[in-house]
Parts: structure tokens; C-alpha cells; sequence
């Protein structure tokens, strides 16, 4: 498997495997943190203290008072000499999402669907038609940077971004979508917004959506969308449960 190994300061080691985002590069990134997070669990790694994914790489993060970095290459080595191309992406969950569409909900829809010479339940469609994986957590705490939108809906970011973007806002830019967990200054197209929170501190795993996961939005109207926020708000319903294996 071909790799580069790069220092990150003197408490990480960032392993490379290509200079692409795509399905087949997620599933080798998602394979080789899985084999990192059961070696962690088996106490093969001593000093490491996370394993940290992206679009392409994986971050180590040790303690240099308990190892070296000439200790963790060594120690990985036989991780990154494994065939990941030929192993399975660990299985995530997958989530069906729901979204209300345009208004002051989506108050960029109309633009996108006229910039893309689509009608605005086309632009829906499209939006809606695709299951997305999750291919990395950034920007803020529980933002999940969702693939591939259609061709045919992309467009770059906005030229001016907004001071504001209100929680559960979903938007588009390039080939991703996504989700804003809290307000937020933001440059992406809000086309809609989502009742379910992603990020609560309170729950075991504070991130609804990890990598690996699989989205799909399910259009709902303005008082479907009103009945989901007050009953997950009042906690009549799970946000786990839109989740299946």
C-alpha cells in the first residue's frame, strides 16, 4: 500500500494514503483507523493516545513522554503494509433524515435550483434521491462533511457567507452537503433544515453521525418538521432511532 509518513509538531504522526477525496479512499481510511482502534483495544500502541481521520489521512496522536515516533512507525508498520484495499469498510449506520425544504427554512434553494436551471422540487429531488456518506467530523462539533451531491446540484460556495446560520441548517457546496450542529458563521447554500440535533454533550457518544455512517433526507413539511422538533425536544422520540445497522 503506497503511504507517506509526515510529523505533525512533535506529538503526531499523520499517515497519508493518497491525495483524493472519494468512496474507495474513505473505505482505506476507514479500514486502516479501524485496525489502529482495535490494536489501541488490544494495548498494542502504548503512548498513542487517539487516532484522528480525514478525507485522506489519519492522524496519531501520542504522548512523546511514553513513545517515539521511530517506536511508531514501527509499531503500525505491519497496519499499513496490510492489502486495505481489499478490506472491508468497517459497517456504520445508516440514518434517515428529516428536512424542510425552502422558505425561511431554505432560503437559498430558489437561487441553487435557478443557478442549475432546475425547477426548485427538481433541485429537492436531487438532494433528497441520494444516500451520502459521512466521510469526516470538522469545523464544528458534530459537522459532518456529507458525499457525493449530484453534478447537476453543485455550485461553489457563496461569494459572501453568512454571519449566522441557524442550527439543523442543510447545505450545499461543491460535491458535499451537511448539517450545522449549532449557529454558526457559514459560506454554504442553506436549502433546508433538519429538526434532529447532531452534537448534545449529554449523550455517550455526543456525535450523532461518525464516518463511515450513510445519510438519506427525507423531505418533510412545515408541520411534520414542527412535530419532530418539539417531541426530540422534548425527548418522546430518540434521535438513535433513525438510525438503522
Amino acid at each position: 500500500m503506497a503511504y507517506r509518513l509526515l510529523a505533525l509538531a512533535d506529538r503526531a504522526l499523520v499517515v497519508e494514503l493518497g491525495d483524493e477525496i472519494s468512496r474507495p479512499m474513505l473505505a482505506r481510511v476507514s479500514a486502516l483507523d479501524a485496525a489502529l482502534r482495535a490494536e489501541l483495544d488490544r494495548g498494542g500502541l502504548e503512548g498513542v493516545v487517539e487516532a484522528v481521520p480525514s478525507y485522506r489521512s489519519i492522524a496519531i496522536v501520542y504522548d512523546p513522554l511514553r513513545t517515539t515516533r521511530a517506536a511508531l512507525e514501527r509499531r503500525i508498520a505491519p497496519l499499513l503494509d496490510a492489502p486495505l484495499d481489499a478490506a472491508p469498510a468497517p459497517p456504520g449506520r445508516t440514518w434517515t433524515l428529516p428536512v424542510l425544504y425552502g422558505g425561511a427554512a431554505g432560503p437559498d434553494l430558489a437561487e441553487v435550483a435557478a443557478a442549475r436551471g432546475l425547477s426548485a422540487p427538481e433541485a429537492v429531488a436531487l438532494h433528497a434521491g441520494a444516500t451520502y456518506d459521512v466521510y469526516v467530523l470538522g469545523f464544528l462539533p458534530g459537522f459532518a462533511y456529507l458525499g457525493d451531491v449530484a453534478p447537476a446540484l453543485r455550485l461553489p460556495r457563496r461569494s459572501t457567507p453568512r454571519t449566522r446560520v441557524a442550527p439543523g441548517s442543510v447545505a450545499i457546496a461543491g460535491a458535499q452537503t451537511a448539517i450545522y450542529p449549532c449557529e454558526s458563521p457559514g459560506g454554504w447554500h442553506v436549502i433546508g433544515r433538519c429538526p434532529v440535533p447532531l452534537f448534545d454533550p449529554r449523550r455517550p457518544r455526543p456525535a450523532l453521525l461518525a464516518p463511515s455512517d450513510r445519510v438519506r433526507f427525507e423531505p418533510v413539511p412545515e408541520t411534520r418538521f414542527v412535530e419532530l422538533g418539539a417531541a426530540l425536544a422534548a425527548g418522546r422520540i430518540d434521535p438513535e432511532e433513525l438510525a438503522t445497522p
